[in-house]
């Protein structure tokens, strides 16, 4: 069972991880990261899930930050609280609040709004679900945009839920001039929205009595099965002019189902104050998917993976559309190469890992069931055959050079350089230390079951079935012109006394 660190400790940690937030009228992004998520059933936070490689509440902070053009954010943890901080971790304006009882997503934005208290001109506020991690800069710019022009004291994402509305546990976005079950067809862009319905509130609704809205002076009454029914749903991302919510937040009332004070019902207290509140679908409608179980989640990860396969599929050559990993800032290196120096003639074979921080060369080929993982880089035209396991601390470098092979099931770890032309054959394991680097000449060939570490070698050498431990081996030409190969090196046996035959 997880212990959760006392309140007192948690406030240090955050202090210690916060920044401040700028006074310049820049947005503030609100990230919401303090649910634990019991549907996914797991002990880790639903915040640090990742997809493709990143976890889901960093993905929903970089977009944020990129497009709000602002580094402002406040980022509201709660249960694994120290976990979900130190995982965003210290950033320029960003600064972490704590919210000890998860009450609704009204009570954290409360908590959110405590970090804004003596400014008299609060910015516009940018609230954003924590386990959003496919929304993307290009869709938070295009809100901030529609807002900004928009007038409206209070705007929010939807999407337009396309199966069975049955199966839609999405609060309901209810509109005033909208017909029962005909969401596709009405100007959503410029239909007022007089409340969301969460999906529980209206499954406690009694049939014979009607859920009543009152817009303008007048009354407008909705069946149970109308609310059912319509699909348009919140996306449950918000744009809040920044002094309004903060003089009209503290009128939330947990009158609800859950006994929560929910957020969506900031769109009321706006109406009957004569507030504008707008609404608008999001063209992408995979950039606000949330998740609560692992099969949605799973689906996230093929999304992005989708994602990246329409970026690379005509740049590079990718066996199984299904089946690799290419992180997001290896992605952005190639399409870079490609616009400088095509054709790359990159082959990623069924299977393959790319982690962040691995540079490839142009034609370089990584076969199947590869695994690069940490600062890497690999020259031009080198091969990666079959299951080659490559990896790096992060303070430490890797570097193989170009025209190389790397033969398969080879385990290369640490800080090492390997010189152009040179062959690591099958069953070799090459390591360094931060202490005792490896370094590879040119021409070098290594072959058998080979063990390497902390040495270095000299060009042209041809190394068999040895083990090098922090040794200096040196081209050594003999008399009829040939080099000195190095086989069968082993140093003494250790242990000989405690070893005997049956």
């Amino acid at each position: 069972m997880y212990n959760q660190p006392e309140n007192g400790e948690i406030k240090q940690l955050l202090a210690e991880l916060n920044d401040h937030l700028t006074s310049d009228g820049r947005p503030v992004a609100i990230i919401l990261a303090a649910g634990h998520g019991k549907r996914i059933k797991s002990e880790r936070s639903k915040m640090l899930h990742e997809i493709w490689g990143v976890p889901t509440v960093v993905r929903v902070a970089q977009a944020a930050r990129a497009g709000l053009s602002s580094d402002n954010q406040i980022i509201v943890v709660g249960i694994k609280a120290k976990e979900v901080a130190e995982s965003s971790g210290r950033q320029k304006n960003r600064v972490f609040v704590y919210q000890p009882e998860q009450k609704g997503t009204g009570d954290a934005v409360k908590v959110a709004l405590n970090m804004l208290k003596g400014r008299r001109n609060v910015p516009d506020l940018y609230i954003f679900p924590g386990d959003m991690g496919l929304i993307t800069p290009e869709v938070v710019s295009d809100f901030k945009t529609k807002f900004e022009n928009s007038g409206a004291g209070l705007a929010l994402l939807t999407g337009l839920f396309q199966g069975d509305s049955r199966e839609n546990s999405y609060g309901r976005i209810v509109r005033a001039d909208s017909e029962p079950g005909n969401r596709m067809t009405i100007n959503l862009n410029d239909s007022p929205v007089l409340a969301i319905v969460e999906h529980k509130d209206i499954l406690a609704l009694p049939e014979d009595s009607p859920y009543t809205v009152e817009y303008n002076c007048q009354q407008h009454k909705f069946t149970r099965e109308t609310l059912l029914n319509i699909r348009e749903y919140n996306a449950s991302v918000y744009a809040f002019k920044g002094d309004l919510l903060k003089k009209y937040i503290d009128q939330l009332k947990p009158d609800n189902v859950q006994g929560e004070l929910y957020l969506t019902d900031m769109i009321g207290i706006f109406n009957n104050n004569g507030i504008d509140v707008r609404a608008w679908p999001v063209d992408d409608e995979t950039a606000v998917i949330g998740f609560n179980v692992k099969s949605v989640l799973k689906e996230m990860e093929n999304i992005a993976r989708r994602k990246v396969w329409r970026q690379l599929r005509d740049i590079i050559f990718i066996e199984d559309e299904d089946d690799f990993f290419i992180a997001d800032e290896v992605v952005r290196r190639i399409l870079e190469l490609d616009r400088t120096c095509p054709p790359l003639d990159i082959k990623i074979g069924k299977g393959v890992h790319i982690s962040a921080g691995v540079e490839l060369g142009v034609g370089v080929t990584l076969l199947s069931g590869c695994n690069l993982s940490g600062n890497i880089r690999i020259g031009k035209n080198t091969l990666i055959q079959e299951n080659v396991s490559i990896s790096t601390y992060v303070h430490q470098k890797l570097t193989i050079g170009e025209n190389c092979v790397i033969m398969r099931g080879d385990l290369l770890k640490g800080n090492i350089t390997i010189g152009d032309n040179s062959h690591i054959e099958s069953s070799v394991i090459i390591t360094g230390s931060d202490e005792y680097p490896t370094v590879i000449g040119k021409n070098v060939i290594i072959k058998g079951t080979t063990y390497i570490f902390g040495s270095r070698i000299e060009d042209d050498l041809f190394i068999e079935h040895s083990v090098l431990k922090c040794k200096y081996v040196e081209r050594t030409v003999r008399k009829n012109g040939t080099i000195q190969p190095v086989r069968w090196v082993m140093p003494p046996p250790q242990g000989l006394d405690i070893v005997q035959d049956l």
